[in-house]
């Protein structure tokens, strides 16, 4: 799975942009509850909209004392998917390397990218990070 970390910086220094949907991950971007990861679900946890502000809203939960939190307080954990869709038609192949995984995407100029991981979501989200930056 992709690192709190790695996801932080494809929204916040790279600029990717979420839009929350049914099948996504998040943790909230709180020291304590990073380590806890939800799913957006039509039963749990879905999507809304107040005042133009998209909020997660928690149903039915009740070892949360949680109604909703704002998007901005949370740190959307992409798929491979979604990382493979963000990387484009750039994106070249994954690749077993060692005890890991290898990502290749073309860069603007032809050349390849390569990024090495142990896992093969934080091997996509390093070659994005490469790309956006």
């Amino acid at each position: 799975m992709i690192t709190v970390e790695l996801a932080r910086a494809l929204l916040r220094e790279a600029g990717v942009l979420w839009e929350p949907a049914a099948g996504d991950r998040f943790v909230i971007d709180a020291e304590l509850l990073t380590g806890e990861v939800f799913w957006i679900s039509d039963l749990t946890v879905e999507v809304q909209t107040y005042r133009d502000q998209s909020l997660l809203g928690f149903n039915g939960t009740t070892e949360w004392a949680l109604d909703s939190i704002a998007q901005a307080e949370v740190v959307w954990l992409p798929r491979e998917d979604q990382l493979r869709d963000l990387i484009g038609p750039a994106f070249r192949r994954l690749e077993p390397a060692g005890d890991g995984w290898a990502v290749e995407a073309a860069r603007p100029d032809g050349s390849t990218l390569r990024e090495l991981d142990v896992d093969a979501e934080r091997a996509y989200a390093r070659v994005l990070l490469a790309l956006l930056r």
